[in-house]
C-alpha cells in the first residue's frame, strides 16, 4: 500500500476516542507492519518520566527485551539526544546498535515532538537491507505529527 493511501487510515485510527491512546498506537503499529512489506517490527518508545531513558509503550513484531533504553544507547537512545531522524541501512555497520534480532538488517527511528519537545519516537526494524527512503522518513514524520495530537 502506498504511503498516501495509509495517511487517511492513520488519521481514522487516531481519531477513534473510544479506544485508549495505547490501543490506538498499537493499531498504528499493526497497520504499518501489515501494509508495508519491509516493516517487520514497529513500535513506539516514549520518554520515561523524568528519567534519561525511553520506555517501550507498544509494538508489533518479534518479542524484544528492550523495554527500557537509556538515552544515548542504540539507535533509539541516540535519537532521544539528537532530536533527528536516524536511518540505518545496515545495522551491522553501527557501533552503537542494540541487536533486537539477528534477522534485523536495517532500522529507521523518527523522533516524536509535542510542543517542540522530543517526547518519544517511532522505531521500525526491517529484515530487508537498506529499504528506507526519504518517503519513509516523510511518512513516519506525518505519523508522529498526527500521534502528537492525541498525546
Amino acid at each position: 500500500m502506498r504511503f498516501e493511501d495509509l495517511k487517511p487510515e492513520v488519521i481514522k485510527i487516531l481519531q477513534n476516542e473510544k479506544q485508549s491512546t495505547t490501543e490506538r498506537l498499537h493499531l498504528i503499529c499493526l497497520l504499518l507492519k501489515d501494509s508495508i512489506e519491509y516493516y517487520d517490527w514497529v513500535g513506539f518508545y516514549f520518554k520515561n518520566g523524568d528519567k534519561e531513558e525511553l520506555k517501550l509503550r507498544t509494538y508489533v513484531g518479534a518479542k524484544t527485551d528492550h523495554d527500557i533504553i537509556p538515552f544515548g544507547k542504540g539507535i533509539c537512545g541516540q535519537v532521544a539526544l539528537s532530536n533527528e531522524n536516524f536511518v540505518v541501512p545496515d545495522v551491522q555497520a553501527q557501533d552503537n546498535y542494540i541487536a533486537c534480532s539477528f534477522a534485523v538488517k536495517s532500522e529507521i527511528v523518527i523522533p516524536l515532538f509535542k510542543n517542540g519537545e522530543n517526547i518519544g519516537q517511532i522505531d521500525v526494524d526491517s529484515e530487508t537491507p537498506n529499504p528506507f527512503t526519504s518517503e519513509d522518513e516523510q511518512f513516519l514524520e506525518f505519523v508522529n505529527f498526527e500521534v502528537a495530537k492525541i498525546i
